[in-house]
């Protein structure tokens, strides 16, 4: 209705302006680069051309990251294609969420962007919006390969925008190597560390995991599990958790490696409120270069973060959804590198910052 209404704003202040300087002459419309006039009273007016309809389902709106990266979403495709976007919160229900591209596709969007609560339900939505021929790009979360797969045997107008996170996890073990001791504080010859994942299953949460303790070694240090635990990407869980682990294991924990920002966050106010010092006595690491997390590696109390690039996921996934909408073929998958962030980073590369 607000876009109705600034339409409808704007046609009439064209239309006073004319009639000022030209007497109320016939009115000249300019429409896709071409002149045209009316040539009699009472001529449909031509209007400017709408861009397209995209829905687009977020698997949960209290996610830190995610809402950086919707907001992104929503401001690129209205400026760019001057798109009407419908944003829904599937609140980590995935049948809430297969409802939501339902009524998508009922209201005619002519394409949908979907932040999978459940990567294995990938197929079903796919299909979908392929048999009604819209177009689909999924965000974030990446379906897994033989689905991709089956997207390009079946000639499906569906895509994938993620990210490497074996890369995002090999970053964080560099970033520990790259410190004057290597993570290992008490000279002891092992890093002694905990983890904390996010979701259980998740394959972000398994890689990076995997791969920041394979850097570790790959580095030549030896490794130590103290503790770890399934966060959910929440703040508060990572606080609980370091709790729990700083009261098992004390001065022993050497590095807390963190899934993710928010739980990094949550685990420095655990660390500083145990009366340990955060990036002297003990290293933390997290990924997704959250402002928050950007300004404590600044002041020396985060080790270092990996730029979770939203605002290039967000556009690469505009404008694939918007070049299949026009009939172009998409890849099955597009990725966007993941940058290391600490105190001898470039800081000025992040947006907003000074």
């Amino acid at each position: 209705m607000k876009r109705l209404n600034r339409r409808i704003f704007t046609l009439f202040f064209l239309l006073g302006a004319v009639c000022l300087i030209q007497g109320c002459a016939p009115l000249s419309q300019e429409k896709g680069g071409s002149e045209g006039s009316a040539s009699e009273a009472g001529t449909e007016e031509s209007v400017e051309e709408k861009g397209p309809k995209i829905g687009v389902s977020i698997y949960r709106y209290d996610d830190t990251f995610m809402k950086l990266y919707r907001s992104e979403l929503k401001q690129y495709l209205e400026e760019t294609y001057h798109a009407e976007v419908i944003m829904r919160n599937a609140g980590g229900d995935q049948e809430e969420q297969n409802r939501q591209v339902r009524q998508f596709l009922s209201e005619g969007c002519d394409g949908i962007i979907v932040n999978p609560v459940e990567v294995l339900a990938a197929g079903g939505l796919a299909d979908a919006c392929s048999q009604a021929g819209v177009p689909l790009v999924f965000i974030n979360r990446e379906p897994p390969e033989a689905e991709r797969k089956r997207w390009q045997e079946n000639h499906m107008a569906v895509s994938c925008i993620g990210t490497d996170s074996r890369q995002a996890g090999t970053y964080q073990g560099e970033i520990i190597l790259e410190t004057p001791k290597k993570g290992d504080l008490n000279g002891d010859g092992v890093v002694s560390y905990v983890m904390l994942m996010g979701e259980e299953g998740n394959e972000d949460s398994r890689y990076r995991t995997e791969y920041s303790i394979k850097a570790l070694e790959d580095g030549g240090m030896k490794t130590e599990e103290l503790f770890s635990g399934n966060g959910d990407w929440n703040m508060d869980n990572g606080k609980k958790l370091v709790e729990a682990a700083l009261a098992a294991y004390g001065s022993r924990i050497e590095v807390i490696f963190c899934n993710n920002d928010a739980m990094a966050n949550g685990a420095l106010e655990a660390v500083e409120e145990s009366g340990r010092m955060p990036g002297k006595d003990i290293c933390l690491v997290g990924v997704d270069a959250l402002q928050e997390t950007v300004e404590y590696i600044k002041e020396g109390k985060i080790t270092g973060t990996v730029l979770n690039d939203h605002e290039g996921q967000s556009r690469t996934a505009a404008d694939t959804l918007i070049e299949m909408i026009g009939g172009e073929e998409a890849d099955t998958r597009y990725l966007v590198d993941y940058i290391k962030i600490t105190m001898t980073s470039t800081f000025h590369n992040l947006k907003g910052d000074d």
